[in-house]
């Protein structure tokens, strides 16, 4: 018997490889360079993406400029090392797992040209992907020389990214991804006052030109007062509404933890406004677009970053998400090595977190900003109702004007325009030409469309009559939903099954439509027809049942009508 010790090991090309390969998202790239010009205290910083001849093929360059503080030897190694970060130790630095530049790696150069200390380093690495997946840890070569002591910085070029595909470089996408999900654009400013000045000069693959971004997340201006809201823009009024709720402090059961939060309330018209990429009817987006459901609501963020998404933790049912343009911001989340979630977190944590954001809803929902925002959609839908009742209202004058008429016996009957239409003019004239139809209305409902029960016409009382159902119909079509069983007739204005032609019931019970022109002194039959069936189920077309049987007319109203 012995004893063995094994100290386990890692895979590191595997490893580097799982690593870059997380970064499904070929935008990170903008992310980690952003961070890292954050990290250096950089106050410019450049990103720019254009295509390069290289050997007769067209390649993808990416460049990431920075004024920042520069790297040394230390720095460069830790820049290429995997899990290796010398800004652990510092609290204020965003990058701290030694992840981030390994997305850098899915490409076929990476080259690092830094100042530092009146030193310059030129760090070169050539087909970093290809060699991982030949299973070879690429090599870094650095040139060290001497620059001038007032030079700092560093500027990164990368060739082939993710193997050519640049389909989300243009400028719109970059631009929004920027200004959403990187530090340049985190909404710190809106709590702190002492956010530091940096500007980035950005250029997407669709421009010749660049351009200047201002630090920080876009937020609207708060609207005006709700009476001039309303006033102004009536039943738009809500679309143009705008207020912001900041909220700090410390969780209930982790009081050492801090979190910073802002809330926008925003109609859409006011997100359309300062957001192109917000795809809408009668508008042209730029390529990239999304909808208000597919971006807005509440981001969780570390670093003033949004990370993840979480709606469900305001909003149990519905899209009132939409309503929302909010960010809570808590140093403490964990996160995967991609930062793509904060699942990493403790789970006491996480739900401490959860119950302070669902505390500040509650307490938003109850806030006077909440109350103005329901009070002008209350006052923008009365707008609204009496807006459409007035246009209702002037599209029945229309119609009742270009109606079709006829007379009989001194009465005016107008062409049906839907189902009720139909059965008042069968009632009407059952009153005033009783010996019009073979049956006798004898019961009606209109809880689900117009339910008619009715006997044949004969002096047996009803307790001891066969009582069928008549079914009213504007047009009589293929889609019919209804049993053929216990239906007396059918009723309608005009049908769309010709001769010959076959129509099932909802059990799946097929008849076929049957016409018979009229003999002497009687009318076009119609009947659906099954052979195994001992009933004939009559459908009375009223346009040329009423025709043939008193001469009725339906025509255009004349001016002294």
């Amino acid at each position: 018997m012995y004893h063995h010790t094994i100290i386990p090991k890692v895979d590191e090309t595997q490893e580097f490889i799982e690593i870059s390969n997380d970064f499904a998202n070929p935008l990170d790239i903008v992310r980690e360079a952003i961070s890292n010009a954050f990290d250096a205290n950089a106050e410019k910083i450049e990103i720019l993406f254009d295509m390069i001849e290289d050997d007769g093929e067209r390649v993808l360059r990416i460049r990431l400029n920075d004024d920042g503080e520069g790297m040394d030897l230390i720095e460069l190694q830790s820049f290429f090392d995997l899990g290796n970060s010398t800004r652990r130790c510092c609290k204020k630095s965003i990058g701290e797992k030694g992840h981030g530049t390994k997305v850098y790696f899915n490409s076929s150069l990476v080259e690092v040209k830094t100042y530092k200390q009146s030193k310059s380093f030129v760090a070169r690495m050539e087909e970093p992907y290809r060699k991982l997946y030949r299973r070879e840890i690429p090599e870094v070569n650095v040139e060290v020389g001497e620059s001038d002591s007032n030079k700092m910085g560093t500027e990164i070029t990368i060739l082939k990214y993710f193997n050519n595909r640049r389909e989300k470089f243009t400028h719109e996408i970059l631009k929004d991804h920027i200004l959403w999900f990187t530090k340049f654009g985190s909404f710190e400013h809106m709590v702190n006052e002492n956010t530091r000045n940096v500007t980035l000069y950005l250029q997407g693959l669709n421009r010749n030109q660049g351009e200047v971004l201002q630090l920080g997340h876009v937020f609207p201006d708060e609207s005006k007062a709700m009476s001039e809201l309303l006033d102004i823009h009536l039943v738009d009024a809500p679309r143009y509404f705008c207020k912001h709720i900041t909220k700090s402090g410390h969780l209930e059961n982790f009081p050492e933890i801090r979190y910073d939060m802002i809330i926008s309330i925003e109609g859409n018209r006011i997100k359309q406004a300062y957001n192109p990429m917000l795809r809408r009817k009668g508008y042209q987006a730029p390529k990239g677009a999304y909808t208000v459901q597919e971006r807005y609501g509440l981001w969780l963020c570390k670093d003033f970053i949004p990370i993840q998404r979480k709606n469900e933790w305001v909003i149990s049912k519905g899209s009132e998400y939409t309503k929302l343009h909010a960010f809570f911001n808590c140093q403490d989340f964990r996160l995967t090595a991609n930062r793509s979630s904060i699942e990493n977190t403790p789970s006491e944590i996480l739900q401490d977190i959860r119950n302070e954001i669902g505390k500040i809803y509650k307490s938003l929902r109850e806030s006077d900003e909440w109350r103005e925002m329901e009070w002008l959609e209350e006052e923008a839908e009365g707008f609204r109702s009496s807006e459409k009742e007035k246009k209702d209202y002037e599209k029945r004058i229309r119609q009742c004007l270009l109606a079709n008429v006829a007379i009989f016996k001194e009465h005016e009957f107008v062409e049906p325009r839907r189902e009720i239409g139909v059965y008042s003019i069968v009632v009407k004239l059952s009153l005033m030409q009783p010996d019009l139809f073979p049956f006798e209305i004898v019961d009606y409902d209109t809880y689900v469309g117009i339910d008619v029960l009715a006997k044949e016409k004969n002096n047996t009382p009803i307790s001891r009559n066969e009582l069928r159902y008549i079914e009213f119909k504007h047009f009589l079509t293929h889609d019919f939903n209804h049993s053929f069983a216990n239906l007396h007739s059918i009723v309608c204005w005009d049908t769309k099954i010709k001769h010959g032609e076959l129509l099932d019931d909802i059990n799946g019970e097929q008849r076929k439509m049957v016409i018979s022109t009229p003999d002497s002194g009687n009318y076009t039959k119609y009947f659906l027809d099954n052979p195994r069936k001992a009933h004939k189920i009559e459908v009375f077309v009223l346009k040329d049942y009423l025709k043939e049987k008193l001469n009725l007319e339906f025509r255009p109203r004349s001016d002294d009508s």
